[in-house]
């Protein structure tokens, strides 16, 4: 096959519009007689099996738009995309077979697809049995498409994968991350990987833990205060996220059956509307209202242009619950925990979790996992010894040596004095930039961490524990236990606080990119 290219930049240029623009130019040319067909993808590196593909495409009609994701929402991982979206609009736009090229601004085809009401739509071959499309977005985009009289069609030729040819040729990442990967692929196929993950899916998790509300109070600089050493801001946006346990459940609830949460929220303040809008919807909310005390809610002042925090403020009661409430908390978790397949203790310190309650858990869970998260209120005192035993701990490496006062021993000796102190033989410990050192009795599995590109730091740490904390129970092997961990921790770095929630789509194209 012949691939023709445009000898000139000028014409491929003039081929790039806006997609409203686009809109109007094929309704104009299907006014005309033209039949237009549409091409989407994200495109990241053009190789033979696009330029086949859209050749093809071509030959179904008279006018091939082709549409492509915008950076954002490529959902292939941290380093991804490759190119960024101008430079796959002009490689598109070079070939002959492209008539337009438009770049789509949402997370999904469909305003693309609403936009141009082409006669035909395109896909590759790879998209033929709707069943393998993990999104589920191929049935979507074909009704959208047979909503304005147009059909889908597949072409047939040869495929390649832009992943596989970027982690062969183009690598993002280290040496090391390389070797990893190269290891865990020849360990595991891409179809078992998966398949472990959709073990999750018939779980019955209950979470309990502190409901947080994290407020990003967005600022410009202005400069240091004309008579007093204050350095004065101007407030430009504020946003409200649901975290904590919520943001745990969040994550969680596209991954398992079912998901509820037992928390507190305050009787003054409760900000009740606002949890209940913002957890989604397999998500069930079982709190009590605790006297005295507001919901909790950990306001940061953030320098807007570098997303740099400046400091933070907390709206809190962290005392413990009096005895009435505490009662309250322990017959409902009486109830709630009969049913669960998996209890995940996210405590945050701030007063739900007493030594009663601990223990119930202990007692009652059928499988226990816990995090006691470290934090400004609760540094010299919160320690996941605290608990009389776990099936799980999911743990930071600081909060490990906190919990054993031990500031450079090794993790391995660290974590097998408080295996024997818990009873406890399963370990996650997060270590940042390096990556996690998962311990399943005295075999420890390393996993380097799959990116050092951070958004922000907050909530990580929740998703990695609720991911994590289903994996263990559903009896994922240790090293894919250990690669999931960064799995999560990688997508969930990117999200500026709370704004968005691991979903399981994005998470297995993520791993499809990364052991393709």
């Amino acid at each position: 096959m012949m691939i023709e290219v445009e000898s000139g930049s000028a014409d491929a240029d003039s081929k790039i519009l806006a997609l409203d623009e686009l809109a109007v130019r094929v309704a104009r040319l299907r006014a005309g007689g033209k039949r237009i067909v549409h091409a989407h993808g994200v495109f990241d590196l053009l190789h033979p099996g696009h330029i086949r593909h859209l050749a093809e495409a071509k030959g179904l009609g008279d006018v091939l738009v082709v549409t492509i994701t915008e950076d954002r929402h490529v959902n292939k991982g941290p380093n991804r995309p490759a190119f960024p979206h101008g430079l796959r609009a002009e490689s598109l736009a070079a070939l002959a077979a492209v008539d337009y090229v438009a770049i789509n601004h949402a997370s999904t085809a469909l305003p693309a697809i609403e936009a141009i009401k082409p006669d035909v739509y395109a896909k590759g071959p790879d998209y033929k049995h709707a069943a393998d499309d993990v999104t589920g977005k191929i049935r979507d985009e074909e009704a959208a498409v047979r909503a304005h009289g147009g059909t889908i069609e597949f072409t047939e030729d040869i495929t390649f994968s832009s992943s596989t040819l970027l982690n062969e040729y183009l690598p993002s990442y280290s040496v090391e991350v390389q070797a990893y990967l190269r290891e865990l692929r020849s360990r595991h196929s891409l179809r078992d990987v998966i398949g472990y993950l959709d073990r999750l899916a018939d779980l019955r998790v209950v979470l309990v833990g502190e409901t947080i509300l994290d407020e990003y109070v967005y600022c410009d600089q202005m400069g240091k205060s004309a008579k007093e050493p204050v350095l004065a801001m101007r407030h430009r946006s504020t946003e409200l996220y649901a975290g904590g346990v919520l943001a745990a459940a969040n994550h969680l609830s596209d991954f398992c059956k079912s998901v509820e949460v037992v928390t507190y929220l305050g009787a003054i303040d409760g900000q009740e509307k606002f949890v209940r809008e913002n957890l989604r919807p397999k998500v069930r909310l079982s709190p009590i209202y605790k006297n005295d005390s507001p919901t909790i809610v950990k306001r940061r002042y953030v320098e807007a242009t570098l997303a740099t925090k400046l400091f933070e403020l907390y709206v809190i009661n962290d005392d413990d619950l009096d005895a009435e409430h505490e009662a309250d908390l322990c017959s409902l978790l009486d109830i709630r925990l009969a049913g669960a397949d998996l209890v995940i203790a996210a405590d945050f310190g701030h007063g739900l979790l007493t030594p009663a309650s601990k223990m119930l858990l202990a007692s009652k869970a059928k499988f226990l996992a816990v995090n006691t998260q470290i934090n400004a209120a609760n540094i010299r005192f919160h320690a996941i010894s605290s608990y009389p035993r776990a099936d799980y701990i999911c743990i930071n490496e600081g909060e490990l040596r906190l919990d054993a006062r031990n500031r450079y021993g090794a993790i391995g000796d660290l974590v097998a004095h408080l295996a024997t102190k818990l009873d406890c033989n399963r370990f996650l410990v997060t270590r940042g930039s390096r990556g996690v050192s998962y311990f399943d009795g005295p075999q420890e599995t390393d996993s380097p961490a799959l990116t050092t590109n951070v958004v922000d730091r907050i909530g990580s740490g929740d998703a990695v524990l609720a991911i994590t904390s289903a994996c263990v129970a559903a009896g994922i092997p240790a090293d894919l236990v250990a690669f999931f961990a960064n799995v999560i921790g990688a997508q969930k770095v990117k999200i500026m606080g709370n704004r968005s929630s691991i979903e399981r789509a994005a998470t297995i194209k993520f791993i499809q990119a990364l052991l393709k």
